[in-house]
């Protein structure tokens, strides 16, 4: 099944549909992450607070995959803000993951109270990481709309993505308009709502009209609105469930009543970015 891909602004692509490492303890990162490749995932997204990068990396190494096949992401743990050691970061997880370039690297999250509220000069330093070739591409992570609009005033430089909180719950409907309106690729995380869908009288019939699982439904309503999208499994059986949202559709009716679960700002399960300022010991 041949995953559809997503032109970023920068003229690279990233497919649309990945496989993510959140909470994948990292001594079984590298067999969940084997199992992903099998199934056909060509998209990884980790992170460096997630401690799991060297085993998407054994992984890789190990999968006999060509470099250009695979598309790695990572992201910028919350303690290196400064430019200096956001820089020295990225060089420590291209050797974990054991590449010379990650295809994006993304600030995790903003920390507007931390820094004395300079995300910018994090962000240039992105931006000269890409420069000197260490990832081809440079987004953010929960970025709300001000962010997003004070990083490209102060720098010229447009994000690729911003991978935000995104599910049936909690549209996040201001920063997805935010993003359309820079030409910003919006990925969703936690896209089943971290297994709300499942149980979900809406979305449950939905499924039974089509046949599919509430994950399926789920992440096809996803990929129709143009969300980008990295379900967490750690069972064979289920990453392959929902890596088979492609040779269905949703009819405009059905995206309708899903889209109508959304509950606003009630419906976040996450932190708010606008207060989150955790930095790991």
């Amino acid at each position: 099944m041949t995953v559809p891909t997503i032109a970023l602004n920068d003229d690279t692509a990233i497919p649309q549909l990945g496989f993510g490492v959140f909470k994948v303890p990292p001594a079984e990162t590298a067999t969940t992450v084997a199992t992903a490749l099998e199934v056909g995932y060509r998209h990884i997204d980790t992170a460096q607070m997630y401690a799991n990068e060297a085993g998407v990396g054994d992984a890789i190494a190990a999968s006999g995959l060509a470099r250009d096949d695979v598309y790695v992401t990572t992201k910028l743990n919350n303690g290196f803000h400064l430019p200096a050691e956001a820089k020295a970061s990225l060089s420590r997880s291209l050797e974990l993951l054991r590449l010379d370039v990650v295809d994006l690297f993304l600030i995790h999250w903003p920390l507007p109270t931390r820094y004395d509220g300079d995300f910018v000069q994090t962000w240039q330093a992105l931006i000269e990481l890409r420069e000197a070739g260490l990832t081809r591409s440079i987004g953010v992570s929960n970025f709300q709309p001000a962010h997003l609009d004070r990083i490209i005033a102060e720098t010229g430089v447009v994000p690729a993505v911003n991978q935000v909180e995104v599910h049936p719950f909690f549209d996040n409907t201001a920063v997805r308009e935010a993003d359309a309106r820079h030409g910003v690729a919006t990925e969703a995380w936690a896209p089943i709502g971290q297994g709300k869908v499942l149980d979900e009288p809406t979305i449950g019939a939905v499924a039974a009209e089509l046949g599919r699982t509430p994950s399926q439904v789920t992440l096809r309503w996803h990929v129709q609105r143009g969300d980008i999208v990295f379900p967490k499994s750690m069972h064979a059986a289920r990453m392959a469930e929902n890596f088979a949202i492609f040779d269905f559709t949703l009819s405009d009716e059905q995206m309708a009543r899903i889209s109508g679960l959304d509950e606003g700002e009630a419906g976040r399960l996450g932190p708010n970015p606008d207060a989150f300022d955790y930095v790991p010991d």
